[in-house]
């Protein structure tokens, strides 16, 4: 979701005259779009931070300026606070209001030419945190830039409240974009060359819609509705176990377009926990899940989200958890020990477990997922798999891809085929990709 921000925003500023640039050594305006579901990512916004304005100092020392910007969820939570910390920031702006950026840009930069004086350190202090009640998509331009594989935003927002999340604080309520909108929007996407497109939302399948005649389409739908317009290949994250309907269980039957792979985060495999979490959801009821999708689609490949020592965490639930991984067995996975968030009523609770036993837990577990991730990519060694060539490899010659199993494929190919779905043999395996030859060639 930050990436496709990130994405909207380059695209809002291009006709202010901004270009991207890879250093912020010599950038006029640095956005630090940021995220605050762990604790680590926010410190490092501040530390970030400190660095910047160290930059644009030296900047004015020879007679330029840099604006700096905090974007996303670390700006809509702390809000004034990061004006209090730092002062030397001249915008903070939720997720909910880059669209109002231009105007916030063109506010300081006039600010800039009128008042900022050498050796001054305080910046301009624009705080724009609001949950406004227009819709940000509907002043967002259209992208300009082709991407091989692009996001594109249906749903934001969160109405689950998981007890050690933040995400409905600072995304606010679910809301799910018109269809016609998404529909539009693929379109472009397709008449700039995209091969791929990830479908995005903080419960990208509570999507609901509002769609054509007055009715209402589920994520199901929608991915029927995308494959029949051209779209190569199709993926979405992330999704909840509560809206895991057995509509969208059977788009993974019958639309080829949509990758057998799926992102559907578990957290835990205690149902004490589990509840403690309010996930609304047990160990069972999400392994009946995966059960039915691998009926739906055999070759599935599936990916989690785990937390370690949250609060109460017994070792009697955190081997329930290990237990629940070497049922489902994942083609890899991202797990994390617990860090409070403030303000969430999980980090008000008893009971918080010792540092060092999440990280002996965490060690634990993360030494099973990638076992499995490994096993999982040596099963896919001497098949043949589609891959769209998106990124170029180290050396020369050398191209990196997605496998449809969201494996990093690496291969040797000519230049003419950057950007094209095509047959790769794997011949080896690695702990995170596989690598292998080209089959076909032909474009």
């Amino acid at each position: 979701m930050n990436v496709y921000d990130s994405e909207r925003m380059a695209d809002m500023l291009i006709p202010l005259g901004y270009t991207i640039t890879d250093s912020p050594d010599h950038a006029d305006m640095v956005i630090l779009n940021t995220c605050h579901i762990r604790e680590k990512a926010e410190q490092k916004v501040f530390s970030d931070l400190g660095r910047l304005r160290d930059k644009r100092d030296e900047r004015r020392t020879r007679g330029a300026d840099t604006v700096i910007v905090v974007s996303g969820c670390v700006a809509q939570a702390e809000g004034a606070e990061i004006i209090r910390q730092a002062p030397y920031v001249d915008i903070v702006v939720g997720p909910q209001t880059y669209h109002r950026l231009p105007e916030m840009i063109a506010k300081a930069t006039r600010a800039v030419h009128k008042t900022k004086k050498p050796g001054q350190k305080k910046g301009l202090g624009i705080v724009d945190v609001d949950f406004p009640v227009e819709s940000k998509f509907d002043s967002l331009p259209q992208t300009a830039e082709s991407r091989v594989a692009a996001y594109l935003s249906i749903q934001e927002g969160c109405d689950k409240f998981c007890t050690f999340c933040v995400v409905p604080y600072t995304r606010g309520a679910e809301y799910s974009r018109p269809a016609t909108e998404i529909l539009a929007e693929a379109r472009h996407l397709l008449s700039l060359g995209t091969k791929e497109i990830t479908l995005l939302g903080q419960n990208v399948n509570a999507y609901h819609g509002q769609a054509p005649l007055g009715t209402e389409w589920g994520l199901g739908r929608l991915i029927r509705e995308l494959a029949d317009l051209g779209v190569d290949r199709i993926r979405y994250t992330t999704s909840h176990p509560r809206d895991m309907n057995q509509d969208l269980i059977d788009a993974h039957r019958d639309v080829p377009a949509l990758m057998p792979f799926l992102h559907l985060p578990v957290q835990s495999g205690s149902d004490r926990i589990l509840e403690a979490m309010n996930r609304k959801h047990t160990s069972r009821t999400y392994i009946d899940i995966i059960e039915r999708l691998r009926n739906a689609r055999p070759d599935m490949g599936l990916s989690s989200d785990f937390i370690v020592g949250f609060p109460g965490e017994t070792d009697k639930d955190f081997e329930e958890t290990l237990a629940l991984v070497h049922h489902v067995k994942y083609a890899q996975s991202y797990s994390f020990k617990y860090s409070i968030r403030p303000g969430t009523p999980a980090g008000a609770m008893d009971d918080q477990v010792p540092e060092e036993v999440k990280a002996d837990r965490l060690q634990q577990l993360q030494d099973l997922l990638n076992e499995q991730q490994l096993t999982f990519n040596q099963k896919t060694v001497g098949t043949v798999q589609s891959v769209l060539l998106d990124r170029k490899g180290r050396q020369e010659g050398q191209f990196i891809g997605r496998s449809p199993y969201m494996q990093s494929v690496v291969v040797n190919a000519p230049d003419r085929l950057f950007g094209q779905v095509i047959d790769v043999r794997i011949n080896q395996a690695h702990p995170n990709s596989v690598s292998g030859t080209v089959v076909t060639h032909e474009v």
